[in-house]
């Protein structure tokens, strides 16, 4: 599996929104290339402490880009292969890895296969490469046959990833992203649906031509070990751990992600030494800023998913706190257009950007935050403390999400000088029991008198 992971900070971007591009593709137009609008971000981005950039779908598509029409080139929409190519190498000159939008349990109607069928029906030498395709009947779309379609949308067509010619297709495209773009990893969509046969193979597939690939698939429900293995996936989306983030928050209630933590990472954990994807929203969600009912929540929740066990992630523009609220049919409000020059005047909480950054310096500077065991020490209604333990060395961490201060007691790991990495180096004493202040919606994160840096 790959290692790099662990360390990594992810920054989320979902390419044909922020890069205003055109809602539908015409497949005739000039590309034009708005993906070089990322490169401009890339120094904000290390700004914030981060080394790793999730992409997500910009292959030729139709409209949103989960409808891909073509995995072997760049949606027009965004410019050509050779504008990707230049935007990987820039992450990689500015110390940032880039995963991909892998897309492959359904195509749009627009798939070249698919135009096929329709142009010559029985005939099509493609007929098999879709899932559950029949002609003794009509689809809702006015096609005089039927197939199965994406948790009933019937413009995503499933693809039989079972077929060998069509797994052939698939892992070709992906050995051209491999090859072309020097990419370092995929973001499986729709993992939950996706033949497991398959991903396995395409696991396989990716670390015989580059060990270190990570591939992480979109989960919601389910036992994520059945993913995550030696055989599959390297991680998936933490969706049981984005529900509690907030609505621990709203709810002041922290026994809530409390129990989440302890049951996936505690010393009975059922995902310990798995580095699961953690995030507060992102392109198919509302807007963190959104759901929160206090804005002030915004630095604890960040305290917390950038200390806890896994890998964290940030949405483009909510480190600005940016509003947006998905519509019925309609995720536009949370894909906005974005430029990085007029971005943080779009939020509401300009601070938040540099509190990120504080707290991702700590994570970089400590083993334990990033790769390290957890234990919990305390739990209240608006109060969470637990332990991140690495090889001897140990952190604390208190997270106050109270408009007060409060006084936060545990016991101490470990007896002697604690420092508090993230408010100045402050030392707090310990015998017995660990004691500090923690300031209203804010942290502190104590590195034990064993701890050094990595």
């Amino acid at each position: 599996m790959a290692n790099w992971a662990w360390d990594a900070f992810f920054y989320h971007v979902y390419p044909l929104g922020m890069c205003g591009a055109p809602a539908r593709n015409d497949f005739a137009s000039p590309p034009v290339a708005r993906l070089d609008q990322v490169r401009g971000w890339l120094g904000h981005m290390r700004e914030l402490g981060v080394n790793a950039l999730y992409l997500g779908p910009l292959f030729e598509s139709t409209a949103h880009g989960y409808d891909t029409a073509d995995y072997y080139h760049v949606d027009r929409r965004l410019g050509t292969d050779e504008t990707l190519r230049h935007l990987v190498s820039a992450c990689h000159e500015a110390g940032i890895r880039v995963i991909l939008d892998g897309v492959f349990n359904h195509v749009g109607r627009d798939f070249w296969a698919f135009r096929d069928v329709l142009a010559n029906g029985r005939a099509s030498a493609y007929c098999d490469w879709f899932a559950g395709l029949r002609f003794d009947g009509g689809s809702p779309q006015g096609d005089p046959f039927t197939y199965e379609g994406w948790h009933g949308h019937f413009d995503l067509v499933k693809l039989d990833v079972g077929n060998p010619r069509v797994r052939e297709h698939l892992f070709g495209a992906v050995e051209s992203w491999i090859s072309g773009f020097g990419i370092d990893g995929l973001r499986l969509d729709a993992a939950d649906v996706l033949d497991l046969d398959f991903q396995q193979a395409l696991a396989a597939h990716c670390r015989s031509l580059r060990p270190d690939f990570w591939l992480v698939g979109e989960i919601v429900h389910g036992d994520y070990r059945r993913w995550v293995n030696p055989l599959t996936l390297d991680s998936v989306t933490n969706y049981e751990c984005y529900k509690g983030l907030y609505s621990s928050l709203v709810d002041r209630n922290y026994f809530e992600i409390a129990y989440a933590l302890d049951r996936q990472f505690g010393p009975k954990g059922m995902y310990r030494g798995l580095p699961l994807y953690n995030f507060v929203d992102n392109h198919d969600q509302d807007r963190i800023a959104t759901r929160l009912d206090r804005r002030e929540h915004l630095y604890p929740l960040h305290c917390l998913l950038l200390t806890m066990p896994g890998v964290p992630s940030v949405y483009y523009g909510s480190e600005w706190a940016l509003e947006g609220r998905r519509l019925p049919g309609d995720d536009s409000p949370v894909r906005p257009a974005l430029d990085v020059a007029t971005a943080e005047a779009a939020g509401v909480e300009p601070a938040l950007a540099q509190a990120i950054s504080r707290l991702a310096a700590v994570r970089a500077e400590l083993a334990p935050l990033r790769r390290g065991g957890y234990l919990q020490l305390l739990v209240a209604h608006e109060q969470l403390s637990f332990a991140r333990d690495l090889e001897g060395e140990t952190v604390v961490v208190m997270i106050n999400s109270a408009e007060r201060s409060a006084g936060v007691r545990v016991a101490a790991p470990l007896d002697g000088a604690w420092r508090d990495a993230l408010n100045g180096g402050e030392v707090i004493a310990s015998g017995g029991l660990l004691e500090a202040e923690v300031a209203p919606f804010w942290a502190r994160i104590l590195v034990g008198p064993a701890a050094g840096r990595s």
